[in-house]
């Protein structure tokens, strides 16, 4: 019997990004257009669950992250998940003993639609620590469809990322690290509710540059500013805002669609900004629980030494 060894084996290879497609201004003015239909309610926690809080879904989102991290699976299934698991959220009230359940169902449906080898009902359930059954997990997978209105195709972050860096004048060796760094960027967002108030593309965009701000990566010249006004001209419409006084950041959600690229500009950076401070307060985070296990680690082999030897070896120079 000949041992099989899976740790080596490469992904599914994809097919290519088709150049026409990203050329074509009117595939991305569609994911533009129907983005806002995908959204949740940003105010779900006040108006529809009683029981879950926003700690909750954090708790929830970093062991969905962890899983898919784990299972190697496409940076489009986790964001798409959680896509799942807020727009569920936002029409069910439900209780927080089933909220990893909700979570695996949502998990199962992304990889199932983004994946070519989708994940397992059987693996999920271990990934709970069998406390859901996989009858349950396909019971609640037909509960979830019905409530999602079997309307699957969300429009996530990720989906505008090839769209706009397309239109960047970029090296290839820059796109590609800029691509992968936006993508952790989104990730990062999905785990945080406070990002909810942005549309998706908003949240690649502001990605994108956080990803070239931090790997100081320049356009052209195009430095700071300018490299933020040149984002918010790719995904801003023609359509000019209003003739409100109020600035973007206080209107609705649906306003983001209608910016013009001066306003959007503003919208941007404060998306940009906000990804940023994330992303200091998750290093923050790591940082400190990284000193916590160092310390628990050096008083434990610290109680477990002898309390007195023939010979001090510490002293011994060799």
């Amino acid at each position: 019997m000949e041992l099989l060894c899976v740790e080596g084996i490469p992904r599914v290879p994809r097919a290519e990004r088709d150049p026409q497609l990203l050329g074509d201004r009117r595939v991305l003015q569609n994911l533009l257009s129907q983005e806002e239909r995908y959204s949740p309610h940003a105010s779900y926690f006040h108006c529809v669950q009683k029981e879950i809080k926003p700690h909750m879904r954090k708790m929830l989102a970093f062991w969905m992250l962890e899983v898919c991290e784990e299972q190697k699976c496409e940076e489009e299934v986790f964001p798409l998940a959680m896509n799942y698991v807020d727009r569920y959220l936002s029409s069910v009230p439900m209780r927080k003993s089933h909220l990893q359940l909700l979570g695996a169902v949502c998990m199962l449906l992304a990889s199932k639609l983004r994946e070519t080898m989708p994940l397992t009902v059987e693996k999920l359930c271990i990934y709970t620590d069998n406390s859901i059954t996989p009858q349950q997990l396909l019971d609640w997978e037909v509960l979830v469809l019905g409530k999602l209105k079997w309307d699957l195709v969300s429009v996530i972050a990720n989906d505008f990322l090839a769209h706009i860096l397309h239109h960047l004048p970029l090296p290839k060796d820059k796109m590609e690290l800029v691509k992968k760094h936006a993508q952790t960027f989104i990730a990062l967002c999905a785990t945080d509710y406070t990002f909810a108030i942005y549309p998706p593309s908003m949240i690649a965009t502001g990605s994108i540059g956080a990803a070239m701000h931090g790997l100081t990566v320049s356009v052209n010249d195009f430095t700071g500013e300018a490299i933020t006004e040149l984002l918010a001209s790719i995904t801003g419409t023609e359509v000019p805002c209003c003739s409100s006084a109020l600035p973007c950041a206080s209107r609705k959600r649906a306003s983001f669609l209608l910016c013009s690229p001066p306003l959007c500009k503003d919208c941007l950076k404060g998306c940009q900004e906000q990804i940023e401070a994330a992303l200091a307060e998750s290093l923050k985070q790591v940082s400190q629980s990284q000193q916590e296990y160092r310390a628990t680690k050096t008083a434990a082999y610290s109680a477990s030494q002898p309390t007195s030897t023939p010979t001090d070896v510490t002293d011994i120079n060799l």
